[in-house]
């Protein structure tokens, strides 16, 4: 079939025009490839780890004062008057605890008197003649104490003060600090101090350049690791003898660990010209092929 020329002519226009914008269609897509895939600037990262050993400047113990009735047979009723008395002869001791510790130089608030405990306890008294063994009971009042020192040089008093008073058990001191935060404060700061320096040691050596800041984690919580002193007292002249051993309160330490990501600078601006430089060739493709195509 022959076409007549104005046939022939909206036919070439036609192909023309379809060629032109498939050509743009295919630049644009590689062009939109390019621009929308990721990028990952070059960085530096870093993690570094420090702690603070501080001196403590507070201390806590805890101390326990008991009395015990007579053990009677588990089949008499008659030890309440016991246990009465057992506990005004508590009452009457935890009165004479507590003033000694304010003798000792304590206010009120330190001292914190634990309710009154009442245990049973069961024991066997040793074999009679025709080889029976009775069951015998007796009950233990007890009251808790515990005591915080903000003037740990006092603590030397205020133990013997507590062996004086014919303390039953003294569970041990603990070392503490009365403002945790600052010295959680000074660790991290070390922590991140201790960053920096490596990661300018680090770029410096490779030729780069510290940019800004991307990204902190802390890695390590600041850790209070208070110091126990032992000291268990069953009586009072076990409590001197561990009274007059040791009353030093060491350190304390508190770790902290930081993780930091720097950009590098020089790098990074290299790497922007040449991101820039491709997405201007992507957009000045379509009007080549265009002009391919004419």
């Amino acid at each position: 079939m022959t076409l007549n020329p104005y046939a022939r002519s909206m036919m070439k226009l036609r192909t023309h025009v379809a060629g032109t914008a498939l050509a743009a269609l295919l630049c644009t897509g590689a062009a939109q490839a390019a621009t929308s895939m990721p990028t990952q600037p070059p960085g530096l990262s870093v993690q570094a780890q420090s702690f603070v050993e501080v001196e403590p400047d507070k201390a806590s113990l805890s101390a326990r004062l008991w009395e015990n009735t007579p053990a009677v047979s588990s089949l008499d009723d008659s030890e309440q008057g016991a246990l009465r008395e057992a506990r005004e002869r508590l009452e009457e001791r935890s009165r004479q605890l507590i003033e000694a510790m304010e003798e000792a130089g304590l206010s009120e608030r330190a001292i914190s008197a634990g309710s009154l405990n009442v245990y049973q306890e069961q024991m066997n008294q040793p074999q009679g003649q025709n080889g029976e063994q009775e069951m015998m009971v007796r009950t233990r009042v007890e009251r808790p104490f515990d005591i915080e020192l903000s003037d740990i040089d006092r603590l030397n008093d205020v133990l013997d003060a507590l062996v004086e008073a014919g303390v039953n058990s003294l569970d041990g001191v603990q070392f503490d600090l009365q403002d945790r935060e600052e010295a959680a404060d000074e660790a991290l700061v070390m922590a991140l101090e201790k960053a920096q320096r490596k990661a300018e040691l680090m770029a410096q050596t490779l030729g780069a350049e510290l940019g800004d800041v991307q990204h902190i984690t802390e890695t390590q919580a600041p850790v209070f690791q208070p110091r126990m002193m032992a000291m268990r007292a069953e009586s009072a002249q076990g409590a001197s003898d561990d009274a007059n051993a040791e009353y030093r309160p060491g350190i304390i330490r508190i770790d902290a660990g930081v993780n930091v990501e720097w950009a590098l600078a020089g790098q990074s601006d290299h790497g922007d010209d040449e991101r820039g430089a491709r997405e201007q060739d992507a957009q000045d493709r379509p009007d080549t092929a265009a002009a391919a195509q004419e």
